[in-house]
């Protein structure tokens, strides 16, 4: 697992570096534009199809961790970034800040939320249904979420309901039509899962090729001092230990056991590079300051899945240890 996430972050930079050197002008940019929205719209109408019903009731019995989930994602979460863009026009640059409250917007990513429930030895029913209901929801409080913030904040800038149409039109409908379409093509997004998780990261790599290549073309990274971002690194580690802190605290307060402290942990203190960047590209189109926007959700996405790697095994090894000490033939 370690070698995918390398590989992956590798080709992050890779790209980056790439948009730095060779980023695109005039036309190439618009068709560039357009290849994203279709590659998005893809993306969706793919996780539409593969999304199994089952796998969002599996679990939801458990309503008061799928609650806890919901609610540090959605509301406890935000609250936490909103000082961060009181703070921004002094201490960051509007753009980073805004990219913080977005990062704090976002659903709970999927597959890492799971992956390492699974590893820690968790209540995984509880995690799918979880992160799914957290992505499935997300598409529509996501927006709804980040236009609070920002009106809280007093950023502006952002024509929120030019946005929130093309949501509709470039998310949900393809998602929707991929779950109405799913009982024909169920059997094929199975066959075919492993294609369709390198479609997800290949269009990352685009979006994220499209947004630097529009950020170095506009100069406006000419504006942004070194200290800034090394200030997104720091805050980035500082929420992530701070949500994973609480997300331990509140399963402790509500009595969860180990198996549900597991899932509220992974699930509730993570956020989807997956969704929010195909978000970003609607919600903030064509503005020059995208690469900062997405800079936030990029670096707290890679740390999430560095710690979340430490901290499952860790849950896995006290796991074993309490299995071994409840079996009475070990010596």
């Amino acid at each position: 697992m370690m070698r995918y996430i390398d590989r992956f972050t590798l080709l992050l930079l890779a790209v980056i570096v790439a948009a730095a050197v060779a980023p695109v002008h005039g036309t190439a940019a618009a068709v560039l534009g357009w290849i994203n929205e279709i590659a998005i719209a893809g993306l969706f109408f793919s996780h539409g199809a593969a999304l199994s019903p089952d796998s969002v009731r599996a679990g939801a019995g458990h309503w008061r961790l799928q609650l806890a989930i919901l609610g540090m994602t959605f509301g406890i979460f935000p609250l936490v970034v909103l000082p961060i863009s009181w703070a921004a026009p002094l201490l960051l640059p509007s753009a980073l800040g805004l990219g913080f409250l977005y990062l704090g917007a976002l659903p709970s990513a999927v597959t890492s939320s799971i992956a390492f429930t699974a590893i820690a030895r968790g209540n995984v029913p509880a995690a799918i249904c979880g992160a799914a209901a957290s992505n499935v929801f997300g598409m529509m409080a996501t927006p709804f979420v980040f236009m609070l913030l920002a009106q809280s904040s007093g950023s502006a800038g952002l024509d929120v309901g030019h946005a929130l149409v093309q949501i509709v039109i470039q998310l949900l409908l393809p998602f929707a039509l991929g779950q109405a379409l799913r009982p024909w093509l169920a059997g094929f997004m199975d066959r075919h899962a492993t294609a369709a998780a390198r479609y997800d990261r290949g269009v990352i790599l685009l979006i994220v090729y499209t947004a630097f290549s529009q950020f170095v073309a506009s100069g406006y990274w000419r504006d942004t001092p070194l200290g800034a971002l090394a200030a997104a690194l720091v805050l980035c580690a500082v929420l992530l230990a701070f949500m994973m802190g609480l997300a331990v605290a509140l399963a402790r307060v509500l009595g969860f056991g180990r198996a549900d402290e597991a899932a509220l942990l992974f699930c509730g203190s993570k956020k989807s590079l997956a969704s929010g960047l195909p978000m970003a590209n609607v919600l903030f189109a064509h503005q020059p300051g995208l690469g900062l926007i997405i800079l936030p959700i990029m670096i707290y996405n890679q740390t999430q899945i560095i710690v979340g790697a430490l901290v499952a095994r860790r849950y896995e090894r006290r796991a074993m240890q309490a299995s071994d000490s409840a079996d009475p033939s070990t010596p």
